[in-house]
């Protein structure tokens, strides 16, 4: 059995569409981040996308564990030119898109940007491999919002619209096992 212990970084605080855009993650509340280290498996392997506000939450809670190289697939949606715009600028030029983009994702995408569809055939990727490369490992994935979204989607077999139901909160752990019978999630947002 092969385990995700998928974190979502510490908050950014921004207040916009925030994908690619490598802006820093708040980790003053040690007390928090102290309990998530804690929570995660000690033998666990230590992930991250390669944006800074992933790097440094790893960093935080990595301890002794083992780390691999920073991984640019697990990064969050390209938002292309919506990035760092609130959504209520995007709807003042692009009501229609930004509406199906939220409401009905699947290949609709932000123009210069990707669209669920694609964020999802790109992070199942990298999944893939570290699965397939760490089989039977505790794998600690420090990700964004949009990464665990695909990865609850997939293993609950959701549509995107469900899957995007789902509330993930800052520095929150979201774990699945993989089984040879399947993909079992327990538990989602889990604030340790």
């Amino acid at each position: 059995m092969t385990e995700l212990h998928l974190v979502r970084h510490g908050p950014t605080h921004a207040k916009t569409m925030v994908g690619w855009s490598d802006l820093p993650a708040d980790l003053s509340d040690t007390a928090q981040v102290a309990r998530l280290a804690d929570h995660l498996p000690s033998d666990g392997i230590v992930i991250s996308s390669d944006l800074q506000r992933c790097v440094a939450t790893a960093d935080a809670i990595q301890r002794d564990r083992r780390r691999l190289a920073h991984d640019a697939t697990l990064r969050e949606i390209h938002f292309g030119d919506w990035e760092l715009k609130s959504f209520a600028e995007i709807e003042a030029n692009d009501p229609d898109r930004i509406r199906a983009y939220w409401e009905t994702p699947g290949d609709v995408r932000p123009p210069n940007g990707e669209s669920w569809n694609e964020v999802t055939t790109r992070v199942d990727g990298a999944i893939d491999r570290l699965i397939t490369t760490h089989q039977g490992a505790k794998l600690i994935v420090v990700v964004h919002f949009g990464v665990i979204l695909t990865q609850i989607q997939r293993a609950e077999q959701l549509t995107a619209d469900e899957a995007f139901a789902h509330r993930i909160d800052n520095l929150s752990v979201t774990s699945i096992k993989i089984t040879d019978s399947g993909w079992i999630t327990h538990p989602i947002n889990h604030i340790p």
